[in-house]
């Protein structure tokens, strides 16, 4: 399972691509893995805040869940499980938080998560044994692409409106994706591949310049890296089980399984290899990571669509980038320091790298249909694209009772269901 085929570093000054079962040198494979937890860390830490979680366990819980999908999926999809912005609805409804401070009934919306996870498992389970054909009715190229590109649609107002304060941060985070762009054109090898990670620094520095030299905003705090300890135990909480919180949270899993389809197709199309052998299992892990994360405290997980970015921008696909990844996450969770030091990283910058990795996801959607050869001069699939598109960047919501199916949800099941029911025309 570990058995990685090395491809020298030189390998990146010729664009090589690198595949799933393939890995540079340990030095290189080890920065990339920094970056995909850079990549993924803003939205890992943002959904247990806004579910009152503790972000240290969502972090510590994404590395568990990471190993647990690896050794599931046998070593052969590259992804990395962090918290679903999914369960952010139902699990403020099932827990009545108020969106400040600590959930105080965690544990109630953990036993729902937990039910989530066991129903995604039984799914896994189903598309394992009978296989992945009743899906790809349901889902071919134009669904898949359509869903994929609205996961970063649907994201892109998170930087936009939530990360800029004022001016200046909004400035701050076009010299962000501009550094991020003059790195992926200007430079060439390992350090185009770290366009991200690299981007993000120049433009921190470009920041800490113009805020702790100039008095211009916000200036970058070292204080809580200072501060924090080398090492803590983050503080677990076991799930309680209701009725009301597991119906409530458990339909969560068929958004899960539409978001890991879509991961699975969209690295199926950028590295030209067929993952649909392993999309049961790449369930059942998502599933076993995500009860393994509710039953400690942590969010309900998923296959995460910021990596997916890094991955298209990149070109390195090799699975041992997100093992490393997996542990650096494990280090985070346990170490209060480290945490602190991703904190220090200004909204801005942060904000500015979000855009561009919430752009590059909503790319791999369009390479989809431009890989299938998605014909839109059909007006099935035509109408098909436009809608969802639209429906899940607008974040259209239907509520059904207590339960809300958002943007992505309704995105998602409207373009099956669009597909299928136009499928029925003659013309």
């Amino acid at each position: 399972m570990f058995n990685w085929t090395e491809r020298p570093a030189s390998a990146l000054a010729n664009g090589a691509v690198i595949a799933p079962d393939e890995r540079l040198p340990w030095l290189q494979t080890g920065a990339m893995g920094v970056q995909h937890v850079i990549a993924m860390f803003g939205a890992t830490v943002l959904a247990p805040i806004l579910m009152g979680f503790n972000p240290n366990i969502a972090i510590l819980m994404s590395g568990i869940g990471t190993l647990i999908f690896y050794f599931v999926t046998g070593g052969k999809v590259p992804s990395y499980l962090g918290s679903s912005f999914a369960f952010i609805g139902v699990v403020i409804a099932a827990s009545g938080y108020a969106g400040k401070g600590p959930n105080a009934n965690i544990a109630v919306a953990l036993g729902g998560i937990v039910a989530c996870g066991v129903v995604y498992i039984v799914i896994g389970a189903i598309v394992q044994a009978v296989g992945t054909g009743w899906i790809e009715r349901f889902m071919p190229p134009v669904v898949t692409g359509a869903v994929v590109a609205v996961i970063g649609l649907n994201l892109a107002s998170v930087p936009v409106k939530n990360m800029a304060a004022g001016n200046f941060d909004a400035w701050m985070q076009a010299v962000t994706f501009l550094c991020v762009g003059l790195v992926a054109v200007f430079t060439r090898g390992m350090l185009q591949r770290l366009l991200i990670l690299v981007g993000l620094i120049l433009a921190t520095l470009v920041y800490a310049a113009l805020t702790n030299g100039l008095g211009m905003g916000k200036p970058v705090d070292l204080s809580g890296i200072a501060n924090a300890a080398w090492f803590g135990l983050p503080t677990f909480t076991a799930p309680v089980f209701t009725a009301n919180a597991m119906l409530l949270i458990a339909p969560v899993a068929i958004i899960l399984v539409a978001e890991n389809l879509g991961h699975l197709k969209a690295v199926t199309a950028m590295t030209g290899r067929n993952l649909d052998p392993y999309m049961g299992r790449a369930f059942i892990g998502d599933g076993i990571a995500t009860v393994v994360s509710g039953a400690a405290g942590g969010t309900g997980v998923t296959t995460y669509a910021e990596n997916i970015g890094v991955m298209a921008a990149t070109r390195i696909y090799s699975t041992a980038v997100f093992v490393v990844a997996a542990v650096i996450a494990l280090v985070l969770g346990f170490s209060p320091k480290f945490g602190a030091l991703i904190q220090a990283i200004p909204l801005p910058v942060m904000g500015g790298v979000s855009i561009v990795v919430f752009g590059l996801i909503a790319i791999a959607g369009a390479k989809i249909w431009v890989d299938n050869k998605v014909d839109f001069s059909q007006n099935r699939n035509l109408i098909v694209a436009a809608i969802t598109l639209i429906v899940g960047t607008g974040d259209f919501t239907l509520k059904f009772g207590d339960f809300a199916l958002g943007g992505i949800g309704c995105a998602t099941f409207g373009a099956i269901i669009l597909y299928a029911l136009l499928g029925r025309s003659k013309n």
